[in-house]
């Protein structure tokens, strides 16, 4: 049981050693400064006086209840399910949500729309509005190519 004493004991010192009053510690005294011999003071030539640099401007810290919502849901190689939940969380917060997707995700953008609005006709959403457009792409041999885009508005009622 020797072992149990030598902690015993070591607990014991350190203990102590927390009940004593630490000492300040003493900083090490500053060495005064020698001065510099004087010199007679020359006559500058008056110049304009420098104005002191504007500080610049704060940046305020960000805060998550000012940060801008988007009601843009850009469709890609994610499960439907994924832009289904993230268009009725937006909707849940805005009037309207587009749902945006390009070449052959358009189908999922349709298949989006749709999944909202046949099993969540109680809540009462609709399309507003469906464009259809092309965008010019450069591929990755060079070529400039054409990808269809569409763009699937959806609304509360």
């Amino acid at each position: 049981m020797s072992s149990n004493s030598d902690a015993n004991d070591i607990l014991n010192e350190i203990l102590e050693d927390s009940k004593k009053p630490e000492s300040e510690p003493q900083s090490a005294p500053e060495p005064e400064p020698q001065s510099a011999p004087e010199s007679e003071p020359q006559s500058a030539p008056e110049s304009e006086p420098q104005s002191a640099p504007e500080p610049e401007p704060r940046k305020k810290p960000f805060n998550p209840e000012e940060k801008p919502t988007r009601n843009l849901i850009l469709i890609g190689v994610k499960p439907l399910v994924t832009y289904v939940n993230s268009t009725l969380t937006q909707l849940s917060t805005l009037p309207t949500v587009t749902i945006k997707a390009r070449g052959k995700r358009i189908t999922q953008a349709v298949d989006v729309s749709q999944f909202i609005l046949k099993r969540m006709h109680s809540i009462g959403y609709s399309i507003s509005d469906v464009r259809i457009s092309s965008d010019a792409l450069e591929s990755k041999d060079g070529k400039t190519r054409n990808v269809s885009t569409i763009e699937i508005d959806i609304s509360h009622n």
